[in-house]
């Protein structure tokens, strides 16, 4: 009976989990970068959709700038430049729009069954296709505010310091994080394309008239100020027309005031976390049972 020198193991029979962790965290990041530079090579083969996204806002800007150019004074509050009230809510919308179609390239991959190839591949974590969406999706968003962040200060609304710009990103980066996961949950769990274009289509054009994108609060009726006060965007477009429309900002400065209070620059920020991490928990038993 021959007996095997230790030489002759496998080294992985004797790898400790100490040893096995890192192992798994480096192939999650490699696959993660794999399928996150496939879809940015998609968006290159096909550049349409992000000159699509960033034109659209742009042009929001322009147009309804020019719309409201002689509206009455104190209409939009302290200022008089409606490109700058309006600034925010083109940024926050753009990032929702995009976050909501972060669904689909998943959906058609289920259609087109690449998915099902990816699910019975040798992966270390099926979640890194989550991760590389997600990914994707927030780096498109902040590409997009970065651009109208640019466009509303050409057009003369200004432009935020350095801590308000990192701001900005926060709270583009917050929203988009848990929109994404919403969509994200629907691709997996609605049966097909049409579906979730309808639930996309349904859900844009309300949220937006429904927060405090295109007019302030104080110009509402009461129960269109109670909805607007429920939706996350606000949460999202207060503190970003704050920045624009003063001079200093601190976490205690108030930005909004709900009819059950008033809305704090660091409350608007615990709102859009705690938004985020609901829908990251919300989509879990769904992706379980799709991905395990």
């Amino acid at each position: 009976m021959s007996v095997t020198p230790k030489s002759d193991l496998n080294w992985q029979q004797l790898a400790s989990p100490a040893d096995a962790a890192p192992n798994f965290f480096g192939e999650l990041v490699q696959e993660t970068l794999a399928l996150t530079r496939r879809l940015f090579i998609q968006l290159q083969r096909r550049p349409s959709t992000l000159l699509a996204g960033i034109v659209q806002p742009v042009m929001w800007l322009v147009l309804f700038g020019a719309l409201f150019q002689n509206a009455p004074k104190g209409l939009f509050g302290s200022t008089t430049n409606y490109g700058q009230f309006l600034a925010a809510g083109v940024i926050v919308f753009t990032a929702f729009a995009g976050a909501l179609n972060a669904g689909l390239p998943v959906m058609f991959d289920r259609e087109f069954g690449f998915l099902n190839r990816l699910l019975v591949a040798p992966l270390a974590s099926r979640f890194s296709i989550v991760f590389a969406s997600a990914i994707f999706i927030i780096s498109q968003s902040l590409l997009q505010a970065a651009v109208i962040v640019g466009a509303a200060a050409f057009l003369g609304a200004g432009i935020p310091d350095a801590a308000g710009l990192g701001a900005i990103a926060l709270i583009v980066f917050l929203l988009a994080l848990g929109v994404t996961a919403i969509s994200l949950g629907l691709a997996f769990a609605l049966p097909g394309h049409i579906e979730l274009i309808a639930v996309i289509f349904v859900t844009n054009l309300p949220l937006l008239f429904a927060s405090t994108a295109l007019a302030p609060l104080s110009f509402m009726p009461q129960w269109l100020q109670v909805v607007a006060t429920l939706n996350p965007l606000s949460y999202a477009i207060e503190p970003i027309r704050y920045l624009y429309l003063h001079q200093g900002w601190e976490l205690s400065s108030v930005v909004m005031q709900a009819p059950w209070g008033e809305i704090t620059f660091g409350s608007a920020l615990l709102i859009l976390l705690g938004f985020a991490v609901v829908a990251l928990l919300s989509i879990q038993p769904q992706l379980r049972k799709t991905l395990a």
